[in-house]
């Protein structure tokens, strides 16, 4: 028999005349809490309660007894496991008395499985020992790629895990390769190879996420997953990492190391693999916005088409431009003509008048002057062929742009009653009467079959 801890004994009340209930168990409740000191207790739960509150109340029992005990919400929420009745447990607990009811009962301040305080304390100091070093940072999280080319698997190929894990994506993504990277998940050796197993997956980078997983079970079970280099190798690997350990309520020090914790091998499965369903759904409302996308653009160009083509000029016009640029050039021509010539007249009548200033030189002077009318006449002449040649080729042009010429080549103007212009087939319809000018004449046609 273990040896029972050492429990301070106390004197006996003081006497008193007359106690009432409420008096006697505050008392008793004092002297409780002041003589005992903190409590493991080992035992049995049954009853477990969850109050809205937040509460837990149960019983802890064995085979010879049971007391009540309570356990409140700002120290149950601190719990990362979830007690069931039927557990075996060690509860550190204060001893005292709930006064309304006059119950001895326990206040429970933390509790662990039974048998596995050694290996929880030293689940908490790892988990600490990490934490500190910023290994389980939100920050460095790694989000999980939408759709991967290839999902690793590291864990027994006896597990029950994988099938589940196989089914789960056979049924979610069939085209998407999976890669076994086969480890003990319990057992000597078993961190090492799970280990091994994690770089061997980044070491290779066949794929693009990578899940470690393996079924529920107790913390010895489940030690393998709470190995520090195991850890470490999930954070170093280049690839995001998805744990799906045991059952949801079972944490380990790969769940705080991965990148993503699922609550089951089945749910990291439906992490890792895009719904194909939903993949197609996507797809499809892409090809809706492209259609509508390409839509919209084409009746934007057609609406630019249709604004361009309103913008051209008729030839009428166009011809009607050039006529009036011609006019304006014979007007510059004639003015500077007749600028040319009073200028040349002045320089003329400035030589007579020298060549009068100079009368023993006249006849050279008049000589002179009739070579200098010459030349004038000459250049004049010269100037004068160019710019009937330039007016000859603006007349040419001209007539090129002249709409007669066009129907003198065979070709005709097509007008419906109303005088407009018919430009398309799509424009007629089938008895409509139309106007044909030719080149000389024309005539009144009807439409057969409009094409």
């Amino acid at each position: 028999m273990p040896e029972e801890p050492y429990l301070a004994r106390t004197s006996a009340p003081p006497r008193s005349d007359i106690f009432s209930v409420s008096a006697l168990n505050r008392s008793v409740r004092d002297l409780l809490e002041h003589r005992y000191p903190l409590l493991w207790v080992a035992g049995e739960i049954s009853n477990l309660l969850q109050a809205k509150s937040g509460h837990w109340y149960f019983s802890l029992k064995d085979q010879a007894a049971q007391v009540r005990c309570v356990m409140f919400r700002n120290r149950s929420a601190s719990l990362d496991w979830q007690p069931r009745d039927g557990m075996q447990i060690e509860a550190r607990a204060l001893i005292t008395m709930y006064e309304a009811r006059g119950e001895f009962q326990l206040n429970v301040e933390t509790m662990r499985l039974a048998g596995q305080g050694a290996l929880y304390e030293a689940f908490l100091r790892l988990r600490d020992k990490l934490a500190a070093e910023g290994l389980f940072e939100a920050s460095i999280k790694r989000p999980l790629p939408p759709y991967p080319r290839a999902i690793g698997i590291v864990t027994s190929l006896a597990a029950a895990a994988l099938r589940d894990i196989l089914s789960t994506l056979q049924r979610r993504n069939p085209s998407v390769p999976v890669i076994i990277y086969p480890s003990a998940v319990q057992g000597e050796g078993s961190a090492a190879q799970l280990t091994r197993a994690v770089q061997q997956a980044g070491e290779r980078k066949e794929c693009d996420v990578l899940i470690i997983a393996r079924g529920g079970g107790s913390i010895e079970d489940l030690w393998a997953f709470n190995d520090e280099a195991l850890a470490r190798a999930i954070r170093n690997c280049p690839m995001p990492v998805i744990s799906g350990v045991g059952h949801e309520t079972d944490f380990t020090i790969a769940d705080f190391a991965s990148d993503q914790r699922a609550p089951t091998p089945t749910a990291a499965a439906e992490l890792a693999a895009p719904s194909r369903s939903d993949l197609l759904r996507e797809v499809a409302s892409f090809a809706d916005a492209l259609q509508r996308g390409m839509a919209r653009q084409i009746d934007n160009r057609t609406q630019r088409l249709d604004l361009l083509t309103s913008r051209l000029g008729h030839p009428d016009r166009r011809i009607a431009a050039q006529g009036e640029l011609l006019a304006q050039l014979l007007l510059r021509l004639s003015s500077s003509t007749s600028h040319a010539l009073e200028g040349k007249s002045w320089r003329m009548a400035g030589l007579v008048q020298r060549s009068r200033a100079r009368l023993p030189q006249t006849m050279l002077l008049g000589l002179s002057i009739s070579q200098l009318v010459h030349r004038l006449c000459k250049s004049w002449s010269g100037r004068d062929e160019l710019l009937r040649a330039r007016l000859g080729r603006l007349n040419a042009s001209l007539a090129h742009l002249d709409p007669s010429a066009v129907l003198a080549r065979g070709y005709g103007v097509i007008r419906n009653t109303q005088g407009r212009v018919i430009t398309r087939g799509l424009e007629l319809a089938a008895g409509e009467l139309l106007d044909v000018t030719l080149a000389e004449g024309g005539a009144l046609v009807r439409v057969e079959r409009p094409h």
